[in-house]
């Protein structure tokens, strides 16, 4: 639940690929809300179409239900039928994506220094330190010192997903990077300094107000901070109260659905940012402490 959270917030367009032979898991339901929360757009590709139990309508109908309707069904969103093995229709995935990005007008200066996000982290034995970082903005290079959160370090070295040796990488180009004193957070922004002595004045304070944040948070319930974002004043624009259901059965999450939608006033509006049959479970309140605003969790029967 976390790395989808992280990768809906880390992308500017989300590509959600389903197995044909398989159909919509809930999985692809969770990935699919997080792309919403997160206000990014959605193209889908259906993958492994050259498997005899390939069934590539059936999943049309079914994400019709998530309000993913293809564009020849007469909706907006791209579905693309695609075989990751035996590479069908993989270069019109790539084009349909640069299409996207070039409606979208996204863009970023390669001519500046690097910004980006850690997408996973881990402590290697022989290599110390190693963090899989995206290129956001600018141009990461050999030797840059990068700041991410609570560490710090001088880019050893870098390597493409391919565990290719490379000397920079510039926007939206992955690369796993060594030399950095520790393990940073998955999801952390990191940026690039021109001076150690600046990085280490900078990790110091974030250590601080850190350690700071979790003493506070220590006295501060759930419930306190669920009120704190209800009185707060909105600067007259409507907040929204964020909720996950989770029922016995499936009819019963589409009434309190309907019934949570109806509640709100001028000030506060309901908005159910997933929904599902079962039990509440770690992933559903990772889902609710990964969002930035308070989220009620309710459990029906």
């Amino acid at each position: 639940t976390e790395m989808r959270s992280r990768g809906a917030k880390a992308t500017d367009i989300v590509v959600l690929v389903v197995a044909a032979d398989d159909g919509v898991m809930p999985q692809t339901v969770e990935a699919i809300n997080h792309a919403r929360d997160a206000g990014v757009e959605i193209i889908v590709a259906i993958n492994k179409i050259d498997k005899p139990a390939a069934n590539v309508m059936r999943i049309k109908q079914a994400l019709m239900e998530y309000e993913l309707i293809a564009e020849d069904f007469g909706g907006d969103t791209p579905f693309l039928e695609v075989s990751a093995k035996q590479g069908i229709n993989i270069t019109s995935l790539i084009e349909e994506i640069a299409l996207r990005a070039e409606i979208a007008e996204l863009s970023a200066n390669p001519n500046r220094d690097a910004q980006g996000i850690v997408i996973e982290s881990q402590l290697d034995v022989g290599r110390g330190p190693l963090a899989t970082v995206l290129v956001q903005r600018g141009t990461l290079k050999q030797g840059d010192i990068v700041v991410i959160g609570e560490h710090y370090g001088r880019v050893r070295t870098m390597a493409d997903h391919r565990q290719q040796q490379v000397i920079d990488a510039g926007p939206s180009v992955p690369v796993e990077l060594t030399g950095l004193d520790g393990v940073p957070e998955a999801g952390e922004p990191f940026f690039v300094v021109k001076e150690e002595r600046i990085a280490k004045n900078i990790t110091q304070n974030v250590s601080e107000q850190r350690r700071q944040k979790r003493m506070a948070a220590l006295s501060k319930s759930g419930m306190e901070k669920l009120l704190s974002v209800m009185n707060s004043e909105g600067g007259g624009s409507k907040r929204k109260l964020k909720v996950i259901i989770k029922a016995d059965v499936q009819g019963s999450i589409e009434a309190l659905r309907q019934s949570f939608e109806k509640i709100g006033n001028d000030e506060v509006s309901v908005e159910v940012i997933h929904s599902a049959v079962g039990g509440i479970t770690n992933n559903d309140v990772n889902l609710a402490a990964s969002s930035d605003e308070a989220v009620v969790i309710i459990g029906f029967n």
